[in-house]
């Protein structure tokens, strides 16, 4: 299993960017996915989770009602769209695959690949 995260850069307070996970050795339509981050000296935080299905949509509180995660099982895809971004949201940005029906979103060990992550920079 492979997973591919790209779409960041660097962006100005405000700005919008799309995040997106390309994966490979699975079918994205099997598996529940999600988006974490991490800052420098920061754990790994939860960002935002999608069912096998395309439901099951959950956030995290800093990012609920700015950020939305969809899912195209057709192409494989996993997008996060990223809007009135902050400098607090700068951070690598890390797309997660769980093969688990049931799983706790928030929690990182219940996700069993992981991408290499993409940075996101927002300037103030």
């Amino acid at each position: 299993v492979q997973l591919q995260a790209s779409g960041g850069g660097l962006v100005q307070a405000g700005g919008s960017l799309t995040l997106s996970c390309a994966g490979s050795g699975l079918r994205f339509s099997n598996y529940g996915m999600a988006w974490f981050r991490q800052s420098p000296g920061k754990e790994r935080s939860f960002v935002a989770k999608i069912d096998w299905s395309g439901g099951g949509i959950v956030y995290g509180d800093s990012v609920k009602g700015r950020f939305a995660i969809s899912k195209d099982n057709s192409k494989d895809l996993v997008h996060l769209q990223m809007n009135s971004l902050k400098p607090e949201d700068t951070a690598v940005y890390y797309c997660a695959v769980t093969t688990r029906r049931n799983y706790s979103p928030r929690d990182s060990t219940d996700y069993d690949d992981w991408g290499q992550g993409t940075l996101v920079t927002v300037s103030s």
